[in-house]
């Protein structure tokens, strides 16, 4: 090894080591003891066991601040307002933080340790989140990398927006010691309040992915938490400008059953782009074919960026920004303004919301849902 590599190897690897050691001696030997939680203002008021993150600290009292990354402090989704002095931000949050955030006393919960009373800020919706037990009623494979996991509430049921999503409570597996949350869109409908659907993709390494792919079964007990989120349509005469991928597909499929069911904004035009690259990689396209014939609004675009002569492929060829962007100046009638409505990888989502700007769209009126 080149020894100018040695210098900086050392001290990433001291200072990794230093920080488990800071994190057992902080766990083990510093006792916090009860502590008070005061949320808006003495609305809510919470005796806890001092010493842990916030955002697990709430959840373990039932209120469930929404995590996309499950508290790894790498999706800045569980943002609340600590006025309590607890140290300046850390390194961690910054990335997520805007100047108003900061100003605001805004911080992220899964790196705020409990270890003095505190007073928190939360929206009053939290506090209708709840934990649910659901029975794994169907899993169907949709690609080689996407199941779809049908979840029975058992008697429950779940009040939701189309869009929304839940927090998937993974118990601990394999070599997995803990468990853990990871954020999944709802494919179900809304009216289906007995259910959750969910797609998932198959990342590798992934703690989720892994054990749904790999050891989740048919008649399986699963704890989820929600619903969440703000991705959802807006109330406008505006056209729907929709563009997914992969399991991006999720939050598409329950809004567009939800509008066609219930026949809900009727002046909205609706184009739906799904990109993907051979014919392995797509799934719903009967369905959304006939969805598009039997609902003179609803325009589906399917493209593929890598077809194989073999495949036979007749729709759309090319990346779905370049499709995209050949249907914005040609193909869609802009005089009722147009929304964008985007979900898959940011930088899929970034590449769109490029094509959609330059194609006259303001960025106040594109909505997404971004994952990694």
């Amino acid at each position: 090894m080149s020894p100018i590599l040695v210098g900086p190897l050392a001290v990433a690897g001291l200072s990794t080591v230093l920080a488990f050691l800071i994190a057992i001696l902080d766990k083990f030997l510093n006792n916090y003891g009860q502590l008070k939680i005061s949320i808006n203002g003495g609305k809510k008021e919470l005796v806890v066991k001092g010493g842990s993150p916030l955002l697990g600290t709430l959840a373990a009292e039932g209120i469930f601040v929404p995590s996309a990354c499950g508290g790894r402090g790498t999706c800045g989704a569980c943002k609340c307002k600590v006025l309590t002095d607890v140290g300046p931000h850390l390194p961690t949050e910054m990335p997520y933080m805007s100047p108003k955030d900061i100003e605001g006393n805004v911080r992220l919960a899964c790196q705020v340790k409990v270890r003095k009373d505190l007073e928190i800020e939360l929206p009053e919706e939290l506090f209708s989140i709840k934990k649910l037990k659901t029975r794994v009623e169907r899993i169907k494979d949709l690609t080689y990398d996407i199941k779809e996991v049908l979840l029975s509430l058992e008697g429950q049921t779940i009040e939701f927006e189309a869009g929304q999503y839940v927090q998937l409570v993974v118990p601990p597996y394999g070599d997995i010691p803990e468990s853990a949350q990871r954020a999944y869109s709802m494919s179900s409908r809304p009216s289906d309040s007995a259910h959750v659907e969910l797609l998932v993709r198959l990342v590798p390494g992934g703690i989720a992915t892994t054990w749904v792919h790999k050891f989740l079964k048919e008649g399986d007990s699963v704890e989820i938490v929600g619903p969440f989120g703000e991705f959802r349509i807006h109330d406008t005469t505006a056209s729907m400008i929709c563009v997914a991928g992969g399991s991006g597909m999720a939050p598409f499929k329950s809004i567009l059953n939800h509008m066609k069911e219930t026949g809900a904004f009727p002046e909205k035009e609706i184009w739906y782009f799904f990109g993907a690259r051979t014919t392995k990689d797509m799934f719903y396209l009967d369905e959304l074919s006939a969805l598009a014939k039997a609902w003179p609004r609803f325009h589906f675009v399917a493209a593929l960026s890598e077809p194989k002569p073999e495949e036979n492929w007749k729709g759309d060829v090319g990346l779905i920004t370049d499709v995209l962007d050949r249907y914005l100046q040609g193909k869609i009638d802009k005089k009722k303004g147009l929304e964008g409505y985007l979900c898959g990888s940011p930088g899929m989502i970034n590449a769109c919301i490029n094509v959609m700007k330059k194609n006259g769209m303001t960025e106040d009126k594109i909505y997404f849902d971004k994952f990694a």
